[in-house]
């Protein structure tokens, strides 16, 4: 698929409708948006991406899908600020991969200020005070928590979101990365899969499973060299790879990484690099719009 690269300064979505079929809520209409977008926001070292859902039969507004906060510094409030119209506080899906605070830290204040349909999650715990803090703001804020694993779906009137991982074993896994809720988004002529930290063990149940190419990849664990192998790359043939990363002292992404990923034959593009990252299909190709 042909990629085009463009810049912007901001990046504005003016949307959101209602969510069907598997997990019902319901919300007025601000605006319209005919195309499904994915951002990747700059979160420093950590994950968070945004999937807003065209809306189907020519309403107007889409379900948007946030997954992972990132860190707790406020750069999720701050790149969701600027991705969504200044009278949007809702959100109708809000999806933790797994219990790392680089991935749900972010969430804690996200769910305080706005108001949400379902919180999603495998269902894995941790104990720590900012996991036991996440889970007393949805209780206090009376969020819907809906647990997910492999092989369910959740269907919206603009796009399809399949949950490829965790499998019950990997669920209870020692190793929380094993436990990463990965979940392949279908909208709009348009596949993305998203990794959270997703290492080895999982990269190869799914690749025994069939996973299908997919345009858009989310790089596993922030370009670890523990993730995106080649067998894993040559059974995705992604378009676009997106690594979400900051300053950090692990070394992400490694070369090996972007080694594997150039041979794969995927347009790499990183958060630390080039900001917020919105990705969309124009009438030539996938179109990338980069902050800086």
């Amino acid at each position: 698929m042909r990629i085009l690269e463009k810049h912007k300064e901001k990046i504005l979505i003016l949307a959101l409708a209602l969510l069907a079929l598997d997990i019902v809520v319901w919300r007025g209409v601000l605006a319209s948006s005919a195309e499904t977008r994915f951002l990747f926001l700059d979160v420093g070292q950590g994950d968070s991406e945004l999937v807003e859902f065209p809306a189907g039969g020519g309403q107007a507004g889409g379900v948007q899908l946030l997954i992972d906060g990132g860190p707790p510094t406020g750069a999720v409030l701050r790149e969701l600020g600027r991705a969504l119209a200044p009278t949007d506080r809702y959100i109708d899906l809000v999806l933790m991969t797994h219990p790392q605070e680089d991935h749900f830290g972010g969430l804690i204040e996200v769910l305080r200020q706005y108001d949400v349909g379902a919180f999603l999650s495998s269902g894995r715990s941790r104990d720590t005070d900012a996991y036991r803090e996440l889970i007393r703001v949805i209780e206090e804020r009376g969020i819907r928590m809906v647990e997910l694993g492999a092989g369910d779906r959740i269907r919206t009137s603009g796009g399809t979101v399949r949950i490829l991982s965790p499998t019950p074993d990997l669920l209870r896994s020692d190793d929380l990365n094993d436990t990463t809720l990965v979940a392949r988004v279908e909208s709009g002529g348009v596949s993305a899969l998203f990794t959270g930290d997703a290492g080895a063990p999982v990269e190869r149940t799914l690749v025994r499973a069939g996973v299908s190419p997919v345009d858009i990849l989310k790089v596993g664990h922030h370009g670890s060299k523990f993730s995106s192998s080649e067998e894993f790359l040559r059974a995705l043939r992604p378009a676009v790879a997106v690594i979400e990363v900051g300053k950090n002292s692990y070394g992400h992404p490694t070369s090996e990484t972007l080694a594997r990923l150039r041979a794969a034959g995927a347009a790499i593009f990183r958060t630390d690099e080039r900001g917020t990252i919105e990705v969309r299909l124009g009438g030539l190709g996938l179109q990338v719009f980069t902050a800086r």
